[in-house]
């Protein structure tokens, strides 16, 4: 399906204005997470714990900046989005904030603890395969549901909210050398990388993929955005898209420096890690970053891995790290 057409000035880099701006307008929605230091093997990582968000994942801060831009007749037709969970918890916080319904398209593998998480938050859901999912998100469009779309990461308003993360660590550790994070459809680790361009160059922004799941790694050794092919589902639900959509390609390529793949069982045992040493839980998206930095292919630190959520069913959780 041809991705939907966006103009010009909407793909434009997102200026360090409207970074400053989305963090004053969010602030009394999201939470300054904290930056501790994870101490394992020597290295000197620190971990960004988005998890502790209130709906426990970094997606309300685009949600929340996205949501609070909306114009009053956009608010008054509701809004909807795609999402695997964390994204759907997002919109859904900050549309119930602002007294708008709210309706989620969600994949219909997402895990019961996400589902359960976005009705609790008022939303209506409306369950699909991922193919399904994925192609509303490039069409904006899914039959039956009406309202304003808020896309869960193709919208600089989304992107400029997540910009916030990095510009926390910045203040949080002036010495940073790299900050890792999670890539699905790239809107975190583009708002990070729009943010270190525009106050830390310095700082070098890296993403991390599952091996099930990598195409920023596959098209940034293309040199174009790319499908990848052997695309597969697996507990890294929050992380890893079939492909890089062409608009985010454009958004990407100025401020990211490249995409580290990590495998699932380097997945697993960062999950372990972080439980052990900080009595953290970290999703499988979460632990991405970790699993980079731990294995060392993130380079010198210090290094930032930004864990995204923490949405994951205990049980799961529980049966991943005991395979780790």
């Amino acid at each position: 399906m041809p991705p939907s057409v966006v103009d010009a000035a909407e793909l434009a880099p997102v200026t360090l204005a409207e970074l400053e701006a989305a963090r004053a307008r969010i602030r009394g929605t999201i939470r300054e997470t904290p930056l501790l230091p994870l101490r394992h093997q020597g290295r000197e990582i620190f971990l960004k714990l988005e998890n502790l968000q209130p709906i426990n994942a970094f997606k309300i801060r685009g949600a929340a900046n996205a949501v609070l831009l909306l114009a009053p007749e956009e608010r008054a037709r509701g809004v909807w989005t795609v999402s695997a969970g964390n994204a759907g918890q997002g919109v859904a916080y900050a549309a119930r904030a602002a007294g708008i319904p709210c309706t989620v398209v969600t994949i219909e593998t997402a895990p019961e603890t996400k589902v359960k998480r976005m009705r609790d938050l008022g939303a209506t859901l409306v369950k699909a395969p991922f193919d399904a999912c994925w192609e509303a998100m490039e069409r904006r469009s899914f039959p039956g549901v009406e309202g304003t779309f808020v896309h869960p990461f193709d919208d600089r308003r989304f992107i400029a909210g997540n910009g916030s993360v990095a510009m926390e660590i910045f203040e949080q550790l002036p010495e940073v050398r790299t900050i890792v994070a999670a890539v699905g459809g790239g809107g975190l680790i583009t708002g990070i990388g729009s943010a270190a361009r525009a106050l830390r160059p310095d700082v070098r922004v890296l993403g991390a993929e599952p091996e099930t799941a990598a195409p920023l790694a596959q098209s940034l050794a293309a040199g174009s955005a790319q499908a990848f092919e052997r695309w597969q589902a697996t507990f890294v639900d929050g992380a890893g898209g079939k492909s890089i959509f062409p608009n985010m390609w454009e958004r990407l390529r100025p401020v990211v420096d490249g995409s580290i793949v990590v495998t699932l069982a380097e997945v697993r045992a960062a999950m372990r890690v972080v439980a052990e040493t900080l009595r953290v839980i970290c999703e499988g998206a979460g632990a991405l970053p970790v699993a980079a930095a731990l294995g060392g292919y993130a380079g010198d630190g210090p290094v930032v891995a930004v864990v995204s959520g923490g949405n994951i069913d205990l049980a799961k959780f529980c049966e991943l790290i005991a395979d780790a």
